[in-house]
């Protein structure tokens, strides 16, 4: 499963822009796209929607990784206890728009990502 940076520096050599180039489009820092790929990050959930802009892509199509919603509305995907959090937090998740599901994915990464 390819992740969220990993997809951004695959389309930024699709497109033949360089990370500077990148860096000057979106505004972000180039220490900072550095670090994704150094130290094994995603960007952070504001910065999505500007990176999807200037690589021309969805916001799915970047975390898709994340977030196939055919997968996580399938009622059998998931087993859990029906009485747990985990039950609760699923069927919550299904009931949220496809939109709040990739911010609740992107702030679950990011919660990851502080450890």
């Amino acid at each position: 499963m390819m992740k969220i940076h990993e997809k951004i520096f695959k389309r930024i050599k699709e497109l033949g822009m360089t990370q500077k180039e990148f860096s000057e489009k979106t505004g972000i820092p180039q220490s900072t796209i550095s670090d994704w790929k150094g130290k094994d990050l995603n960007p952070a959930v504001d910065k999505i929607m500007i990176i999807c802009n200037v690589l021309d892509i969805t916001s799915n199509e970047l975390l898709s990784t994340s977030l196939d919603t055919e997968k996580y509305n399938a009622p059998d995907t998931l087993i859990v206890e029906k009485d747990s959090v985990e039950y609760e937090i699923v069927n919550e998740f299904r009931q949220l728009e496809d939109e709040q599901k990739l911010r609740l994915i992107g702030y679950m990464n990011a919660l990851k990502d502080l450890k």
